[in-house]
């Protein structure tokens, strides 16, 4: 991985205005916001640049407001999480560009911070407008991105930004490259993948370009019902692409060349209806009721997948095992993530997880403080494990 300029690069910031991009996308209910996890991932640069005696200029998205303002979208409830979070007042500023945020800018004092309004009420943030990027510039000195999630967006604030001022990355992005380097761009090896969800069709390219880089890849979720049929195994009536079919055998056979051991449930947990208390029953995979569907993989396929944890050094996790949701489908995701956090805790094993549904699953498990790192970042991870260039990324590299 090419090196990137960040804070350490930065040199004395006394008195500059630092356009700081953050993510601020978080859930909201009843006005509240419900997780506050990705302020907090920003506190960090937020408080260095403060202490520094920059003025903090927060840059960030909130929502679909398709390039109007609207209610709804508005940043302003955010500050006071924003504010709560960091422990010093948090203005803010009805518009990020125009005089509004011209004017909120001038009133600062060094050590401010200041949030500017919904980027997305203007149409140039999306189209990475040049004109947009320069109105946004202008209220800025420096320009750091701390959004690693939106930096598979080349849009104004994310990308066009840091082709007009001196740009770095801040420290919660230092700390999501360096701990993606350690995960795919440059692994101890051995290094093992588990990919799981429910569609193959939405992962297609993130399995073609992990066989060529990791040692043995764990399929689960609704995507391995696919890979069986492929095989022809009958899964029933559960969850599976037929259609791509011919897809999953080209991904077996690309793995079979490269040398990449691909491992499919050789057992599964089944029910006729997926709900709370459902009854359920443990079935070898060729033994699968016609009128039953797969919702987890088995005993004997946790088994298998612990000990290629236990043979790997480096562990990259997208996707749960089985219906992980309800009861008693969480099973073998719970086991294999506690095995992989026990591994990590010993210091036998770098993980590294990603993927909303990944989080969720992690969090019901009790470890997701115990992986070496777990990004919060969605899209942006997944683009970064299907091997494409990230423009807000590629901006930054010295």
């Amino acid at each position: 991985m090419a090196a990137f300029r960040t804070l350490d690069d930065i040199g004395d910031v006394k008195g500059k205005r630092v356009l700081l991009r953050v993510d601020l996308n978080v859930p909201v209910a009843d006005s509240k916001v419900s997780d506050t996890t990705r302020i907090e991932r920003v506190v960090p640069t937020i408080d260095e640049l403060s202490k520094k005696s920059a003025k903090v200029i927060l840059l960030a998205h909130f929502g679909r407001p398709k390039g109007a303002p609207a209610a709804e979208f508005s940043l302003d409830p955010i500050a006071a999480a924003v504010e709560a979070i960091i422990g010093k007042p948090v203005a803010f500023a009805a518009d990020c560009v125009g005089k509004e945020a011209a004017a909120a800018v001038a009133k600062m004092t060094n050590g401010d911070i200041l949030l500017l309004e919904n980027t997305r009420f203007h149409k140039g943030e999306e189209k990475n407008d040049p004109a947009f990027a320069e109105q946004l510039a202008a209220n800025g000195d420096l320009y750091v991105n701390d959004a690693f999630s939106a930096a598979h967006r080349a849009h104004a604030s994310t990308e066009g930004l840091a082709h007009l001022l001196p740009a770095f990355a801040g420290r919660t992005m230092q700390a999501e490259l360096g701990a993606l380097e350690k995960g795919l761009g440059n692994p101890v090896k051995p290094v093992i993948a588990i990919v799981g969800g429910a569609k193959v069709s939405t992962k297609i390219d993130l399995l073609m370009n992990l066989v060529k880089k990791v040692d043995a890849l764990v399929i689960g979720g609704g995507m391995a019902n696919t890979f069986l049929a492929a095989r022809g195994t009958d899964v029933g009536k559960s969850l599976c692409e037929h259609d791509l079919a011919g897809t999953a055998k080209q991904i077996m056979i690309e793995a079979a060349e490269a040398g990449c051991a691909i491992i499919l449930p050789s057992d599964a947990v089944v029910a006729r209806e997926f709900k709370a208390g459902a009854a359920s029953e443990t079935v070898a995979v060729d033994q699968v009721p016609a009128d039953a569907m797969i919702l987890d993989v088995g005993p004997k396929t946790v088994e298998a997948v612990n000990q290629w944890i236990d043979r790997a050094a480096t562990l990259v996790w997208n996707g749960p095992l089985g219906a992980f949701e309800i009861a008693p489908f969480d099973a073998a995701t719970v086991s294999a993530a506690r095995h992989a956090a026990s591994r990590t805790r010993a210091g036998k094993l770098v993980s590294v997880a990603g993927g909303g549904d990944t989080v969720a699953a992690l969090n019901h498990a009790g470890v997701a403080d115990d992986f070496t790192y777990v990004s919060t970042a969605g899209g942006a991870f997944l683009e970064w494990m299907e091997g494409k260039p990230l423009p807000g990324v590629e901006v930054l590299k010295a």
